[in-house]
């Protein structure tokens, strides 16, 4: 496999005509933000705009978005952008990509455009769309592109087949083969094949599920499961799932009507796209069934499902807040809570923060560890080696998973026959030129972590978010002195204060001579000091005395007033 790290390369060269260039801007070594940008004749095409959400280690950070730098200035060559299906990872940055031009053309399904849509009405955007559906073929510039069904944990997904005179790439987006799926809507597997024929000449594949050996389990296996559970829960019931999924919405609705409850959506997103879904009949929900969540409390606890978000331990979600006691459902003894989803890597201590809440405050938690109550919505092993086995396909370039899962792709593309050479693992940034069948990396472009902080985009550095860390963990002190700029006597001070490091100030007492001696010998041995100089020799005081006495690392700032 060609395993070149982006941050290792080079600048790519100009690109030559006739040439397509593919580059990568999220979702290639983490799960989500997952955009590329396909390049030929000076035309640009975007498949998927997505964001990432934040880790334990980004604190104060809202979302995470792709690096839109490397085409910014370029938004006028852009000729379309093409949704693969409705989940946050694949379009929650069109917003924040249309705020730079608002008339890019949003290709996509009719459920995918619906709910971005109402995502750009809360932005004050109005786009310009088209909608496709499976087999239809359109041409946006030199890009011819044919739609291809997927199937996915949210219904109306596609796969992009772009044909160019440089060559023909097939794009699965997010997808696995269900072969008993809730809308019976499957992965259009002869499409694949007649594509095979024509000639992909690099398949950009779904790898989340790569290391996983056999086949997904089929969505169809959950319902029962759910109804079991239904039957046996004498209080209320409680699911968390993504405020996208809308398949296991579905199920919840129907074991909920067959044992006579009644369904709350608690979130907001949560209600908004259930409505979308249900307006566009893509949810079918039992006539009675649904209640506002206002009145909840004056239905029998046997009679109540509540239909949450918050099932990645989002802070601000739900469920988080039912775990912390600050949301007008109270969770008790005798509730059950079902926690419909994966654990997205990264969110494992959030969710399990969630969980021994939710245990402490009595209620019983079901969850994918303990009983099946969620499948994945990607492709495992073996679903990726009978697509490489029907396509056939002269380069692959794995997508869409951290590098462990972009390498077992990798690896299975080689053992159906793929050359070593012809397996591209790339990372955010990477630069992969395809001509005359042949893909390979040529470089790389700047592609950073873009944060969004409240109503800051791009403000907060990674620099900040060590500031925010150190702040969270160590705490942090502050010594303000007046020093006589003349004689180096102190003046006033050295006054110290803490926050997060120690309960009493007094503690600092051993330390203020050290300081004192220290300043004023820094005055008188250098007349020409500044400030900045003082400042930096109380830094150092106080920051090893620190280290050596309590083994922590605080931030410190120091402040030196010259009287």
């Amino acid at each position: 496999m060609t395993d070149i790290a982006a941050p290792r390369l080079k600048t790519p060269p100009t690109l030559p005509a006739g040439t397509l260039r593919i580059v990568p801007l999220g979702g290639l070594g983490e799960i989500g933000r997952n955009m590329a940008v396909f390049e030929i004749n000076g035309k640009l095409l975007i498949v998927d705009c997505g964001v990432l959400f934040p880790e334990e280690t980004q604190p104060g950070v809202d979302l995470i978005l792709p690096d839109f730098s490397y085409i910014e200035d370029r938004l006028d060559d852009v000729v379309g952008l093409v949704l693969t299906h409705g989940h946050e990872d694949h379009i929650g940055a069109v917003p924040y990509l249309l705020r730079l031009k608002a008339d890019i053309p949003l290709i996509g399904s009719q459920l995918t455009l619906a709910l971005i849509e109402a995502k750009l009405q809360e932005h004050r955007i109005k786009p310009y769309t088209l909608t496709v559906s499976e087999g239809q073929i359109e041409q946006f510039g030199p890009f011819d592109c044919e739609f291809v069904a997927v199937n996915h944990s949210i219904p109306d997904a596609l796969a992009v087949f772009i044909r160019t005179v440089a060559g023909n790439v097939l794009h699965t987006g997010d997808f696995k083969m269900d072969q008993l799926p809730l809308d019976g809507r499957i992965t259009d597997l002869r499409a694949f094949s007649r594509l095979g024929e024509e000639g992909v000449d690099l398949f950009m594949v779904d790898s989340t599920n790569a290391d996983v050996p056999g086949f997904t389990t089929a969505e169809r296996e959950i319902g029962p499961v759910l109804e079991n559970l239904f039957a046996k829960v004498k209080k209320r019931i409680i699911v968390a799932s993504f405020s996208s999924h809308i398949h296991r919405v579905q199920q919840v609705l129907d074991a909920a009507a067959a044992h006579g409850r009644h369904v709350a959506f608690v979130g907001r997103s949560m209600v908004r796209n259930m409505t979308i879904a249900a307006k566009l009949g893509y949810l079918h929900v039992p006539d009675g069934i649904l209640v506002d969540i206002k009145n909840v409390d004056n239905l029998p606890d046997d009679k109540v499902v509540l239909m949450s978000t918050g099932s990645q331990g989002e802070p601000m979600a739900a469920l988080s807040r039912m775990a912390n006691g600050d949301h007008r459902i109270t969770v008790g003894d005798g509730d059950t809570v079902i926690l419909a989803s994966s654990l997205i890597p990264g969110n494992e201590n959030a969710v399990y923060r969630v969980i021994n809440g939710l245990l402490k405050l009595g209620a019983d938690v079901v969850h994918k560890g303990n009983a099946k109550v969620h499948v994945s919505g990607h492709a495992a092993a073996g679903e990726l080696l009978y697509c490489y086995n029907i396509i056939k396909p002269r380069n692959v370039m794995p997508v869409h998973g951290e590098t462990r899962h972009l390498i077992a792709n990798g690896k299975l593309a080689e053992s159906t026959g793929v050359p070593a050479d012809r397996v591209l693992l790339t990372d955010d940034g990477s630069v992969v030129d395809l001509s005359e069948g042949k893909a390979r990396i040529v470089g790389a472009v700047e592609c950073g972590l873009v944060y969004v902080d409240g109503s800051s985009i791009g403000g907060v550095t990674d620099s900040d978010l060590k500031d925010r860390r150190v702040l969270g963990e160590e705490g942090f002190i502050s010594i303000i002195t007046v020093v006589n700029s003349t004689t180096g006597k102190i003046v006033s001070g050295p006054e110290i204060h803490a926050r997060g490091f120690a309960e009493n100030d007094t503690v600092f007492d051993e330390i203020k001579p050290r300081i004192s001696a220290a300043l004023e010998e820094a005055v008188t041995s250098n007349r020409d000091h500044t400030s900045y100089q003082l400042q930096q020799v109380i830094r150092r005081i106080v920051g090893t005395w620190v280290n050596k006495r309590y083994r922590r690392r605080p931030m410190i700032i120091p402040v030196v007033l010259e009287a």
